[in-house]
């Protein structure tokens, strides 16, 4: 089964890390794993520099992705899982649901908050957006 792991350094996240390696009979090194994180760069706040060309952007965007993937990767490898790992700039649940489908990814493991349906409508989550707009199923941990 090819499995995208949504991804993002949080305490989230790493409950569904806990869970993924605690439950080898369903998650086990015999699938192929994506590791997948979305950078959500805010708006440069007023007096500093805004970055003078593409490249460095993207120079930032990545430098920011590897700080959530490789310690994530480090700790899959500890446990026999050798992930891909992958990133992309942008809105987080929508580019979520376009690499899981443009990566033809039979399942989207990710970790949640847990608000709840009153939590969701004054706050958003990535969660509600991912199960909204991705074709393929999902697996929130919480």
């Amino acid at each position: 089964m090819k499995i995208l792991l949504a991804v993002d350094g949080s305490p989230y996240t790493k409950k569904m890390l806990a869970y993924l390696t605690a439950h080898d009979e369903m998650f086990g090194a015999q699938h192929d794993y994506t590791l997948f994180t979305v950078t959500d760069i805010p708006p440069v706040p007023p007096g500093i520099p805004i970055p003078e060309n593409k490249a460095s952007e993207a120079r930032r965007c990545a430098e920011a992705a590897e700080k959530v993937l490789a310690p994530i990767s480090k700790f899959l490898l500890k446990s026999g899982i050798d992930a891909h790992s992958a990133h992309k700039t942008g809105h987080v649940g929508k580019m979520i649901a376009e690499f899981a489908e443009k990566g033809k990814f039979d399942m989207v493991v990710m970790g949640s908050h847990g608000h709840g349906n009153l939590g969701n409508l004054v706050m958003g989550s990535v969660a509600t957006k991912v199960l909204a707009m991705c074709k393929v199923p999902v697996m929130l941990v919480r």
